[in-house]
Formats: C-alpha cells, structure tokens, sequence
C-alpha cells in the first residue's frame, strides 16, 4: 500500500504569532478567542473549525449568516490561510477552516486547474527539444463524428497549443481547452500523478460541457505536435485508461432533470443524483494546489512539481489577468467582464474592477448549484496576501439540471462578502515584516 504523503509547511521555529480577534469581531456575549492555528495543512485530515474563522463569519450582513447558520445545507466549506513573512521575504503560513469535510461537493470547472499545471508538467517531463508551450499541438478524431483540431483562430499563430489551452482556461475557463488537456495527459496518468503529489482524494473521469458515457471519457484521443519546420516532435496514440475508481456513494438532490431524445421534453426523475464516478476534487485539493503554484517554495522537497521558473511566471501571469487586457483571444467586455472568474471579490457583479491595487490569482468553478473558488488574493496599494478558498451549494429545490439555481441570491453575494470581510480583517492585522509582493506585479500587456 502506498504511503500516505504528510505535507507539512514551513512554521516559525516554535514560535507562534499571538494575533487576537479584534473585538469587533465578537457577536454579542460571545469571548473573543485568539485564532486556531494550524501548521500542517489538513488535506488528508479534518480540521476543527478555527475560532478566528468563526468570527469573521458572524461579522458578515445579515442577510449572509442565514448561510452560516445552516452551513450543512449549503455544504459550505471555508479554508483561509494567513502569510506572515520573515526578514528574507521567507513566506510562512497559518491556516484556519470552517466546515471542511469529506462530504461531496461537486468541483465543476476547478478540475481545469490541475489539468493545466499537470499539462505544463508533461511538457517538462518529455524533455523534448522543441517542444514547449507555444509548439503547434494537433488532436486527432477518434470517435464517430469527431473533426480533427488542426488549427486555432483565437492564437497569434492561428494553431493549438498547450500553452493557449491553460491560457483559455484560466482566463474564462474555457471547457473545449480543458478537455483537449485531458486527452493530451490521459485518464489514468493524470489521476495517478496527482495521487503521487499526495492529492489521493482526487477522481478525473470526465471531459466537460459534452455527454460521455463512462468508457468514452476512459478514451483519450490521439495528440501529435508539430515543430517549426513541420517536423514531428511528439505522437502520442490513442490510449485507453484501466483506472479503477475508489468506491464512493456520492448522490445529491432529491430529483434530477433527465434529457429525452432530440425534440422530446426533459423528464423529472424523482430520486437523487449520482455523482459517484463524477469528477472529484475537494476544497483542501483546490486550496493546497494554489498556494503550491503561488508559493513554489512552500512544496515537500521530495515531491515537487516539475516546473520552470517561467512556468510559475505564466501561471501566475494569466490566473490574474483581465479577460479584456487579452490580445489573443480577444474577449469582448459584455460578455466577459473583468471580474467574470473572480467570485470571491466581486461575486457576479459587472463593471469595472472595483479596487486597482487588488489582483486574485485563483480558479472558480460553477455547476449543479456549486459555487467554488480557491484564491490567492494580493493588494498591492497596502501590502495585503492571503489565500482563501470555499464552496457554497445554491439549490433551493434540490432539483438537478433544471437551470433553477440560486448563484445570484445566495451564492455570489455570500462569496463577495466573505472575500471582503477577510480583506478588511488582513487590512488590520499587524505583520511583524511589510511583505515584498514585486514578483506577483505581472506585465499584462501582450
């Protein structure tokens, strides 16, 4: 049996920060409690709720405790991690949940994440002269009715590649992007790197936005790139996965809405859904996998990613930008709007960004009534970071893929409003050293 990975963070040689709730924070006849603190992040454990967390969450508006006050049924889950620094800009970390759990919660669009990073790592791990991000990456059909994906409009160079996929995705989570990746990394090899980074939770069986039944998303089609003179730099042929998925009981709702034939109405089936071999990636996943791409420094010495300083550099660069300051694609403002991917800023709100000296550097994901965002969150006017993830479910009749959920009622407003209660917090809290966040300020102009 393999080995359980333990993945312990760098702490402060004993020392810990005696930050106390402010009192403000406190409700009414409640003793303020100086904050949990956690030095080895929970992800294959469950944490207690932290008393700092707690706080924070009774300081929100009225209208938001009604989600805090029933967290089990909106399957809410929090996770926020405080960065202190050291004379050396050495980051150290102090992580703080509310709610987190093994109960299921549907990833949606943040099992792009992972697909990108590991993507940009098998790029590496070929080790391939040639072959980098930008190389022309070509999909091969296999199933009846497939088209073949030779070309690429929306790229300066009109052809596909892995780095305008991870592009695509983390700028307005594109799913063809994601599931062009999928088949570049295959069913089972994607699965078994991440178990091997100590993600053992983590179940990819799926493409997205397309209807697969579970042996066509177990087939992954053929990939070649192409070099600059035309030459072939790598095939990869069609593969087959044999994974065996771990047995999960993971159903949701009370009825689901069944598509009919082509013409016919959707029928209302009045059981529960089954998600037990949908796609799987916990909070403590999503949370965990963002501080390690932000923080490279903060991965176990003997299991890192295998990626380049430049790597980082991309990643962070497009996990932040705007969708309007991209040249390639070019993304029109009514419809993508600068907080289009940014739920725990600005919920769903248009418009223009809201603060210029605030950047969030994370991953959303939004299907079935969830809502889920892990977030590195950087405000350079007053030399705030912390990250912050969570998961909110928004399905009031607990019907399934009836298109009747609650995101802009409950959801959006509950996510803004956190992001904003814990940046007020951060706003306050004294740091024994002013962080230098240089290295996150980006050049956006492409």
């Amino acid at each position: 049996m393999r080995t359980v990975v333990r993945l312990v963070f760098f702490t402060l040689a004993g020392i810990i920060y005696g930050c106390k709730t402010p009192s403000k924070l406190a409700s009414a006849g409640q003793k303020s409690e100086p904050p949990m603190v956690s030095d080895t992040f929970a992800i294959n454990t469950l944490p207690a709720n932290s008393p700092l967390l707690v706080e924070l969450l009774n300081s929100l508006p009225e209208e938001q405790k009604g989600v805090v006050a029933n967290a089990e049924k909106f399957k809410l889950q929090i996770i926020y991690t405080q960065i202190d620094r050291d004379k050396t800009n050495k980051p150290f970390f102090r992580h703080h949940y509310f709610n987190v759990s093994d109960k299921y919660t549907y990833p949606a669009s943040t099992v792009k994440l992972p697909a990108a990073v590991l993507a940009m790592e098998k790029l590496n791990r070929l080790g391939i002269d040639g072959l980098s991000l930008n190389t022309s990456m070509f999909t091969e059909p296999f199933r009846p009715g497939e088209k073949p994906v030779f070309e690429d409009k929306t790229s300066a160079t009109g052809k596909p590649s892995v780095g305008h996929y991870v592009k695509k995705i983390l700028l307005v989570s594109d799913n063809d992007a994601h599931n062009r990746l999928y088949e570049f990394l295959g069913q089972q090899p994607m699965n078994e790197r991440l178990h091997g980074l100590g993600f053992e939770k983590a179940q990819m069986t799926h493409r997205l936005s397309i209807s697969l039944s579970d042996e066509e998303n177990r087939m992954t089609n053929p990939v070649w790139f192409m070099g600059k003179n035309g030459q072939t730099l790598y095939r990869q042929p069609y593969a087959a996965s044999k994974m065996k998925y771990a047995e999960r009981n993971d159903f949701l709702g009370k009825g689901f809405m069944k598509s009919g034939n082509p013409g016919e109405t959707d029928v209302l089936v009045n059981q529960p859904m089954d998600f037990s071999i949908k796609n799987r990636w916990p909070l403590s996943h999503a949370h965990l996998l963002t501080q390690w791409i932000v923080f490279p420094e903060s991965q176990p010495d003997t299991n890192r990613l295998l990626l380049s300083a430049s790597d980082y550099t991309f990643l962070w660069k497009y996990m932040s930008m705007f969708p309007g300051e991209s040249d390639f694609p070019q993304y029109p403002a009514k419809d993508y709007w600068p907080s289009y991917v940014k739920f725990l800023w600005a919920g769903s709100e248009k418009g223009s960004w809201p603060d210029s000296g605030v950047r969030i550097f994370n991953k959303v994901g939004n299907a079935y009534g969830f809502l889920m965002d892990a977030a590195y969150i950087v405000d350079f006017t007053n030399n705030i970071e912390f990250l912050l993830s969570a998961v909110i479910y928004c399905n009031k009749d607990e019907i399934l893929n009836d298109n009747r959920y609650d995101y802009d009622d409950v959801g959006f407003p509950f996510l803004k409003a956190l992001g904003q209660a814990v940046h007020a917090y951060e706003k306050q809290r004294k740091r024994t050293n002013v962080p230098d966040l240089s290295r996150y300020k980006m050049q956006y102009k492409e």
